[in-house]
């Protein structure tokens, strides 16, 4: 009986992932995983799934194959009898959502999958890892300074306990050498941190928090899978409008400014970031810009000159998504491609509504960097 029911739950999760699989390009669409987001889980909502059982009929209401009717007359069902017309019910309903939780993981194979993504070759030590030693065993026999004073007490009452050794009016425990324990380590993997996603988006007053929920739904995809392809990554967020800076990933979603637009100013930011705590030798650098494509007039030049020399030559992806808004220009994606011409480590995406989000997301990993 245990066997079968660990069966039918395997099977329940299949089902349910499969149901999840079937639903994926409407929650990377409308996003609604990001508000259920834990550490390592999300929750998901998906259409209760009941196990089949028999329905009866009411009694002496006849049956199929029983009383009058001819061939090809409906067969009423339960709750469709009468002309329709009634009051409130007092029975649950058939559409109840239920909660699945879903590791963070798991959710990034299934994008992976549908998504047809290649896995990534990541440079440098991203596959390496150090080794660190961790207390996390006893032994017999080591240093007085790592004696465990608790588990060397209790084997000693055991050993009198056992022995009749041990008078409870008088206790006195008395460790011999045999009793003695010891903490000992053991070395451990310890995944060195060597890869980084930097996120760069315009808070200037051209862009609305519509954009902004196309960024924050795009971006949660991304992570989950440049967390699925690398043991340790970090985050780093960079907002601008005339001026740019480092925020925290709250501030990062939530900023709105009344400026211009320099989108040098990020690039500046953002190469100083690098230079200064990753090192492009060992470090995988992912950038990923956001912008409604508003730059002011005479900046294009800086831009180019800072992504060309300072950031194209470092990082293993520069990703540019540019979402529509009703205020900018949207002139500078189309800069980017007549100054650039198809640079390999430049990838373009336009996002016009959330709509987009699955095939901009698919361009900007699709490669494999």
């Amino acid at each position: 009986m245990a066997m079968d029911i660990h069966r039918d739950q395997r099977r329940f999760k299949q089902i349910v992932r499969g149901r999840i699989r079937q639903n994926l390009r409407k929650y990377i669409t409308h996003g609604e995983m990001i508000g259920r987001r834990g550490r390592d889980a999300v929750s998901i909502p998906v259409p209760q799934l009941d196990v089949p059982h028999f329905k009866y009929g009411k009694n002496g209401s006849g049956g199929v194959g029983q009383g009058k009717g001819e061939v090809g007359d409906p067969l009423s069902q339960p709750g469709q009898e009468g002309d329709g017309a009634g009051g409130a019910g007092s029975e649950p309903g058939s559409g109840h959502l239920v909660e699945v939780e879903v590791s963070l993981n798991e959710l990034a194979e299934m994008l992976g999958e549908e998504l047809e993504l290649p896995r990534i070759e990541p440079k440098g030590t991203a596959n390496i890892e150090s080794e660190k030693a961790k207390y996390n065993s006893i032994r017999q026999t080591g240093p007085e300074s790592l004696k465990h004073f608790k588990k060397t007490y209790l084997r000693a009452l055991k050993r009198q306990i056992t022995t009749g050794n041990y008078a409870p009016d008088d206790p006195y425990i008395v460790p011999v050498k045999g009793d003695k324990q010891y903490r000992s380590w053991n070395d451990v993997p310890l995944p060195e941190v060597n890869a980084v996603a930097i996120y760069m988006m315009d808070v200037s007053g051209s862009m609305t928090d519509e954009q902004k929920n196309i960024v924050r739904n795009e971006a949660f995809w991304i992570d989950a899978w440049l967390t699925n392809q690398y043991k340790g990554i970090e985050t780093r967020y960079i907002i601008h409008d005339a001026v740019a800076k480092e925020v925290d990933e709250h501030t990062f979603y939530h900023t709105r400014e009344s400026g211009g637009t320099r989108i040098s100013s990020a690039y500046k930011v953002c190469s100083d970031l690098i230079a200064s705590a990753f090192p492009v030798s060992d470090w995988n650098i992912y950038c990923f810009q956001f912008s409604d494509g508003d730059n002011w007039g005479d900046d294009n030049r800086m831009a180019f000159e800072l992504l060309g020399e300072k950031l194209l030559p470092v990082v293993n992806a520069f990703c540019y998504g540019q979402v529509e808004s009703p205020y900018g220009s949207g002139d500078f994606i189309d800069s980017l491609k007549k100054e650039f011409n198809d640079h390999e480590s430049l990838i373009l995406s336009e996002i016009p509504d959330k709509d987009a989000i699955y095939q901009s997301i698919k361009l900007f990993l699709g490669k494999g960097k």
